[in-house]
């Protein structure tokens, strides 16, 4: 029974073989593109054959090719990307730029400790230069401060 199989098996390996250098041969000089997925179905398949039965089976890339595709699969999962995190400060939080620029379009004369102190009695604790900031990359000039 299992001779059976065996050879049963070698039959469709065969025709398996064939089938890929016909369908090889209607593609000449053309490079097959492969999306992200099927790159990951095809790399994890040949991990498990290795490059010696890879060679024997004719596949429609280079063995070479398809252990780097699971090379760089490996890599990038634990390349620590998903745990990396943005690099510098947070941005200002888009509550307080929209009311920066509120107190500074509706009282003229305010500079920007007078805005940093109207933000203080409402519970937001901003730097005069990130009023200043946040003003100049809307193009405003604020009042001069009279410190």
């Amino acid at each position: 029974m299992a001779s059976w199989l065996s050879r049963e098996q070698a039959e469709v390996i065969k025709y398996l073989q064939e089938e890929n250098r016909v369908l090889r041969d209607k593609v000449p000089g053309h490079r097959i593109r492969f999306t992200d997925a099927e790159r990951r179905r095809l790399a994890t398949k040949a991990k498990a054959l290795g490059r010696g039965k890879l060679k024997d089976l004719c596949p429609i890339v280079t063995p070479d090719t398809l252990l780097r595709w699971h090379r760089q699969l490996v890599a990038r999962k634990y390349d620590g990307s998903k745990q990396r995190k943005m690099a510098g400060r947070p941005r200002t939080k888009l509550e307080i730029r929209k009311l920066v620029l509120r107190m500074a379009e509706e009282n003229l004369t305010w500079g920007y400790t007078r805005i940093k102190g109207a933000l203080m009695n409402l519970g937001y604790v901003v730097g005069r230069t990130t009023i200043s900031r946040n003003l100049k990359e809307e193009g405003i000039d604020p009042a001069q401060d009279a410190r």
